[in-house]
């Protein structure tokens, strides 16, 4: 089998693992939910104070994405690096640990208790 098809192959079950189940898909809507709520109160919520609710979006990609501020700060001079590099930090955090709910999710229904291509009929 050649690299490429191997490689495919490899590609096609992450992402199955990432998008392809329900609770990555609840993870990852309440993620979405959560980065649209942020949005909305910096955008257009003035407040005579900080706001933190941008801290939501760190908990829900905890923790992860402290692994990654951690790393960045330890690799140069800068504590927690550039902001595009924060925004990095939590979309492949919150990426991974969809991946990781649908590995998860994947064992605890064992291996013959998945979808049948041919549902029986009651």
């Amino acid at each position: 089998m050649s690299h490429q098809v191997t490689g495919n192959r490899r590609l096609r079950t992450a992402a199955r693992l990432t998008f392809g189940n329900t609770a990555s898909r609840i993870y990852l809507g309440l993620v979405l939910a959560v980065a649209v709520f942020v949005a909305v109160d910096t955008l257009f919520v003035s407040h005579e104070d900080a706001s933190f609710a941008g801290v939501w979006l760190f908990f829900l990609a905890a923790p992860t994405v402290f692994v990654f501020l951690l790393g960045s700060s330890m690799a140069g001079p800068d504590s927690g690096g550039p902001a595009w590099f924060t925004y990095l930090a939590l979309v492949v955090s919150v990426l991974v640990q969809a991946c990781a709910l649908g590995w998860f999710s994947r064992l605890m229904r064992g291996p013959g208790r998945g979808r049948s291509a041919h549902p029986r009929s009651a």
